[in-house]
Formats: structure tokens, C-alpha cells, sequence
């Protein structure tokens, strides 16, 4: 059925009750009390009408560890967590750094995905840092941006060339901030918790560093630079020192930053090591700060599935990443909306309206014209997160069991109902 129509929500960019009419995916009415005998009824009542979220920062593993996730599951797990948009990462097998893997991966969105995908195509050939990837015709092809993401590029001088190149593209270079000589084959955050564990530690200063170099390179070539899952006190207050001189550096954190700490590795759970790896209270405090204030501009998930027998092991030889689609507004509404850090207003422009600017999407907005991309939440709804019930093929999450207000009931990508009452519609 073409025609949709969403009856008595709350419009948040409005904040007052309104009827969408939609038909043929796009949004034709916005008002009160409008009627069509021909339209699939919602019913949402006592629920919040937002801008479908948007994630910029996520690996769907396809081509190449389909294993581990595929664009099927991906987009379906994506869409459960209220995104009618993604930007995958490049780190796939191939490397996502020629036309053909992008078109490969635009046409299978196409026709076995449910909502919509925006490649990120490589900094570098097969991520190596060694030579520039043809930028133009990633972009051609259906980039909206370049990272080497899941690897530093190691090189400054390499950057800068780098950062001048896409510029010409309008392609935003995403920046993975690490400085590997310092992070030194660490496992986990250098602190208390590592030295208990006996873990080898990354010090923040691994990140701190790398992303002063960017900020530094930005400013010198006046070319933008985002910064990718920020976790430090330190990587926060150079951002925000930089934008405040005028500076073109944007920044993103993901759930997981604001609502763990390295505690979380306790017992060596595997569940809770990542790249960034989590960090301190005070890093946390650091980038809630940096989020109420306008420094840090997005947040992205960062969704990394990985295959169980990657995290079954030994800490040190897991596999790094979380997978975050299906918990990461549920974490946002209640770390950040319910303890009054962020108006749910705010956290829409982290998680829709920013991100869409940043890669120059035209997601973001629930606007007369514009395509039907539409999430519907209950933001007063407590559940409890049973990583059994992902539609992610993977299940590495350290939130299982956790308590959090929020759900996702509606997901709408184009007028098309993706999500209805929680649920995948088949």
C-alpha cells in the first residue's frame, strides 16, 4: 500500500501532535486531523515522531565476512534500532577503495536491504597508507566519504595530501585517531583496571595525539577533518579548542563511550574490548560534556559484529568491536535525554539531522516534499536488552540484561513500514 498515514504523534522538531500523509514515499501533509479512506493507519498515539536516525559510522562486514554480518542483517538490525540510513565502512575483503566494490555494494542495498546505504570509500588502496585511492570516482560511483577507518594513516604528510585531494571531491575525510607506536599492541585502556587485569594498556595520549595532528592539518590546509568515536577528556577539549579558533574539525562519539567505562573489561570480558577502547569516568564525563556543549557532533554506533569464536577466547587475541544498532537510541534516551544532558530535540540533531549534514545526505528532516524516512519511539518505555533478539547476525554486546527506557516501534524508510511494533515486517 502506497499511502500511509501516521495519526496523533508528536512531531519532535514541533513538539506539538500532528498527521503525516504520506503516499508514494513522500511526506504530502503535515497537519491535524487529516483523512484518507485509502491509507494503512499508525496509530501513535503517546509516541514521538522523529526524522529517521542516522548512522555514520558502521561496518556491515559485506563483501567478504558475511560470516560475521551481510547487508540483509545489517540494514534489518539497523532499521530495529530506528536508522533508515547507514554509512558502511571500508574495511571490508576487498577494500572498499574501487567504483566496482561500491557499486557492488549500492545494488545489493538495493535489493536485499531495507534501508538505505551510503559506502565510505578508502583513504588509501587495500588501507595501506601507502597510496591515495582514486577519490573521484569513489565519489562518482556513490561515496559520501573517505576513511582508512579501523587503521590510523600512519603517515602526516600522507594526511595532509590526503585531506587536499578529497577537498576537491567535497568528500569528507573520517579520521581513526591512534597513534600506533604509542597504543603498542595494548588490549585495553592504560589505567587501574589493566594494571588489576594485568593487560597491556593504550594510553589515552594514543588518541590525544593523533587527533591534535588532525587538527593541526585541517587548520594548515583549511580543509574539514571529522574525528571519529572520540573517547578521551583530552581528544574533547582539543576539539573543542579548535572550533572555538574556527577551525573545520566535527566530531562524533557512540554509545558506548558515555555509557561505559574500562570497568566494564572486568573478569576479561571480551564483550567489552574495543578500538577506541573504553575508557574512565572522567573520559565519560568528558564526552557528555563535549556532547551538551557542541563539540562533539554526532553520535554513530560504530556497529561491529563479530562472530562468537572472536570473542570466546583469550582477551587479547578478541577481536575488537561491539555491535550497536538495536541499543544505541535506547543508551542515548537513557544516559543522555533521561538525565537531562540532552533534550530528545538535542539528541535528534546528534543522531539524524547532524550526521545527514556532515555527508551531505538528504536524510535528517520530516518536511512537505521530502522522502517519508521516519522513526516512530516510545520514549517512556522500559525493556531489557536480549541480545538473542537481534536481527544483527552477531551478538557481541556488553549491554545484555541491561535496563533502558526507550524502544523503537515504527522504522519507515521511504513510506515503506521497515519496523512496525518493534518488529521486522516480512
Amino acid at each position: 500500500m502506497s499511502k500511509l498515514l501516521i495519526k496523533n504523534g508528536i512531531l519532535v522538531v514541533k513538539n506539538k501532535k500532528v498527521d503525516i500523509f504520506i503516499d508514494k514515499g513522500i511526506v504530502l501533509e503535515i497537519g491535524q486531523d487529516i483523512k484518507n479512506s485509502e491509507a494503512e493507519i499508525i496509530d501513535a498515539s503517546g509516541l514521538q515522531i522523529l526524522p529517521g536516525l542516522v548512522d555514520m559510522h558502521c561496518h556491515l562486514r559485506e563483501p567478504g565476512q558475511e560470516y560475521k554480518e551481510d547487508i540483509a542483517s545489517g540494514t534489518r538490525s539497523a532499521a530495529k534500532g530506528g536508522f533508515t540510513a547507514v554509512a558502511c565502512m571500508p574495511n571490508t575483503n576487498p577494500v572498499i577503495d574501487n567504483q566496482s566494490i561500491v557499486k557492488y555494494i549500492i545494488n545489493k542495498a538495493k535489493s536485499h536491504g531495507v534501508v538505505k546505504v551510503f559506502p565510505i570509500g578508502a583513504i588509501s588502496k587495500d588501507l595501506k597508507g601507502e597510496e591515495l585511492s582514486e577519490m573521484g570516482e569513489l565519489k562518482d560511483s556513490g561515496c559520501v566519504g573517505v576513511s582508512d577507518d579501523g587503521k590510523p594513516v600512519k603517515s602526516a604528510s600522507f594526511m595532509k595530501k590526503a585531506m587536499i585531494y578529497s577537498a576537491m571531491f567535497d568528500l569528507p575525510v573520517i579520521s581513526h585517531c591512534e597513534d600506533m607506536d604509542l597504543a603498542d599492541e595494548g588490549v585495553m585502556n592504560e589505567g587501574y583496571m589493566s594494571t588489576v587485569l594485568g593487560l597491556k594498556g593504550i594510553p589515552a595520549a594514543s588518541e590525544d595525539l593523533m587527533v591534535s595532528r588532525e587538527i593541526i592539518l585541517s587548520e594548515y590546509t583549511g580543509v574539514k577533518v571529522h574525528i571519529a568515536h572520540v573517547s578521551t577528556r583530552g581528544a574533547v577539549q582539543l576539539i573543542r579548542e579548535a572550533k572555538a579558533r574556527g577551525v573545520k574539525v566535527t566530531a562524533e562519539t557512540c554509545p558506548h563511550y558515555f555509557s561505559l567505562t574500562d570497568t566494564a573489561c572486568d573478569g576479561f570480558n571480551t564483550q567489552a574490548k574495543m578500538n577506541p577502547p573504553l575508557r574512565t569516568q572522567d573520559d565519560v564525563d568528558a564526552v557528555i560534556e563535549g556532547l551538551k556543549d557542541g563539540t562533539i557532533d554526532a553520535i554513530a554506533t560504530d556497529h561491529a559484529p563479530h562472530h562468537s569464536d572472536e570473542k570466546r577466547c583469550e582477551f587479547s587475541l578478541a577481536n575488537n568491536g561491539i555491535v550497536g544498532f538495536e541499543t544505541a537510541f535506547a543508551l542515548a534516551n537513557t544516559k543522555l535525554v533521561n538525565t537531562k544532558h540532552l533534550t530528545l530535540e538535542q539528541l535528534v540533531q546528534k543522531m539524524s539531522v547532524t550526521p545527514s549534514k556532515i555527508l551531505g545526505l538528504k536524510s535528517g528532516h520530516i518536511e512537505v516534499g521530502r522522502p517519508a524516512d521516519i522513526c516512530i519511539v516510545d520514549v517512556d518505555k522500559e525493556h531489557v536488552v536480549d541480545i538473542s533478539s537481534f536481527a544483527s547476525k552477531s551478538k557481541n554486546s556488553p549491554f545484555d540484561g541491561w535496563k533502558l527506557k526507550g524502544t523503537v516501534e515504527y522504522t519507515i524508510v521511504d513510506g515503506k513500514v521497515i519496523v512496525s511494533k518493534g518488529r521486522i515486517v516480512e
